[in-house]
C-alpha cells in the first residue's frame, strides 16, 4: 500500500514509522526539516520537505498513486485543506485527518473527512477509566462516541433479567458468555454470577448500566 503522511511531529513520525514497518511504501511531508527526526532511525520511506498545500509537492511524494493519505498535523486547518485537495483532487482513495483542538472538529466533518480527534477521544478514555473502574473498554468506534464494554455481573445481580440491565437509550447487549461459551441473549434471559456481558453503549448508556449495576 501506498501511503502519505502529511505532519512529521511525534504523532505523524510514530504513524509513519508503524506503515513502514508494515510493509507499505511511505512519504512523509513536513514543512520543517527538523522535523524528519522524530522519525525511527529504521525508517527507509520517502521523505519530502516543503508546502505541504502545494500540488506540485504533492505530486513529487506521490499522491496520484496513493492508497491513503493521514493529514495529522497540528493545524486543523491545514489537515482539512489537505485532506480535502487530496480527496476531491487526487481522488485518494482513503483519506484520515487529525483533529487536534475539538473546537474545530466541525470544520473537518462538513468536508465529508474521516477524522480521528486524540484529544476527545483520549480525554473520554481517561474519563471513562476513573469514572467506570470496574467495566473494560474492548472497542472504541469512531472517536469514541459508542464503545464495547465488558462487564462481569456480580453475585447481588444473579437471577435478574438483562432486561434489567439495560436503560432506555444508547446501549444494547452484543453479546453473554458464561462458563466459556459465549451466547446472543434474550432479553429476557436471566443472569447468573460471573457472566460476562459486553455492551455497545455511549457513555451516557454506560453510565446508565453503572448506575443500575450500583441500585441508583
Amino acid at each position: 500500500m501506498n501511503v502519505i503522511v502529511v505532519g512529521c511531529g511525534r504523532f505523524g513520525a510514530e504513524l509513519a514509522s508503524r506503515l513502514y514497518a508494515k510493509g507499505n511504501q511511505v512519504a512523509v511531508i513536513d514543512q520543517v526539516a527538523s522535523a524528519f527526526d522524530n522519525l525511527n532511525p529504521d525508517f527507509r520511506g520517502r521523505i519530502v520537505e516543503g508546502d505541504v498545500l502545494s500540488q506540485d509537492l504533492l505530486r513529487r511524494a506521490g499522491i496520484e498513486q496513493a492508497d491513503g493519505l493521514a493529514a495529522v498535523t497540528s493545524c486543523d486547518t491545514l489537515n482539512a485543506v489537505v485532506g480535502h485537495l487530496a480527496r476531491t483532487v487526487f481522488r485518494v482513495p482513503n483519506v484520515v485527518v487529525r483533529n487536534y483542538a475539538p473546537r474545530w472538529r466541525a470544520l473537518h466533518e462538513s468536508f465529508g473527512l474521516q477524522v480521528i480527534s486524540s484529544t476527545s477521544w483520549g480525554a473520554q478514555r481517561f474519563e471513562e477509566m476513573l469514572d467506570n473502574a470496574e467495566f473494560r473498554t474492548v472497542f472504541s468506534a469512531g472517536n469514541g462516541e459508542v464503545e464495547v464494554y465488558e462487564i462481569v455481573i456480580p453475585p447481588s445481580w444473579c437471577g435478574r433479567l438483562v432486561n434489567d440491565l439495560m436503560p432506555t437509550n444508547h446501549c444494547t447487549v452484543v453479546a453473554l458468555t458464561r462458563a466459556g461459551r459465549a451466547m446472543l441473549p434474550d432479553c429476557d434471559a436471566r443472569l447468573e454470577t460471573d457472566d460476562v456481558v459486553h455492551l455497545s453503549a455511549t457513555l451516557d448508556g454506560i453510565q446508565a448500566v453503572q448506575r443500575r449495576l450500583q441500585g441508583n
